[in-house]
């Protein structure tokens, strides 16, 4: 035995106008949604295959950066004194092409941690965004990244970009971007 007719034709309809629905939906972006039709040169350049199959290194953490810590006057590596603990959680690039160089976009997300004598304010980190081919330095920047603590009884988030990491030339294996805190000194 069949189901009724009526049902049947009632689901047909529904899964129809589902589709129709649906379909309806996926046409065009509306202009503030960031689609195709948004506003910004950025968004109306095609992106070349050889865009996307270019190479863009890697961000790695160099071993002992990823970690930083401040201390109460006089209690330099005292548990006790910590002010604060700010550790890096992730690194990623963005790479741009352009004529005669390679303009790359690097982001640090981390978190800071108030210690035992920890307080609200602002605090400033060392962090360096530097590329290296082998032993030559290529672009080397050391920052002082501000972060408002406004609560001392749990982690606060960062983020921190430099969109100016600019290597002349074309980017190949041999090229490392490198992230982490550096207590200086500033140039």
């Amino acid at each position: 035995m069949g189901r009724p007719l009526f049902i049947r034709h009632s689901a047909a309809a529904f899964i129809l106008l589902g589709s129709v629905f649906l379909a309806g939906c996926q046409q065009g972006a509306t202009p503030n949604a960031g689609g195709p039709d948004a506003g910004g040169s950025a968004q109306n350049e095609p992106i070349r295959e050889s865009e996307l199959r270019a190479y863009c290194p890697p961000v790695t953490l160099r071993e002992g950066t990823a970690s930083f810590r401040t201390y109460e006057r006089g209690g330099e590596g005292n548990p006790d004194s910590i002010i604060y603990q700010a550790s890096i959680a992730d690194v990623t690039r963005a790479c741009k092409r352009g004529e005669g160089s390679v303009t790359m976009t690097v982001a640090v997300a981390g978190k800071v941690v108030p210690g035992p004598k920890g307080r609200t304010g602002t605090i400033t980190m060392p962090i360096r965004v530097a590329a290296v081919r082998g032993d030559e330095v290529l672009y080397s920047q050391l920052f002082r990244h501000s972060v408002s603590i406004a609560d001392t009884s749990g982690a606060t988030q960062f983020l921190f970009t430099d969109p100016n990491v600019v290597i002349p030339g074309q980017v190949d294996r041999g090229v490392q971007l490198i992230v982490g805190y550096d207590e200086g000194p500033y140039e």
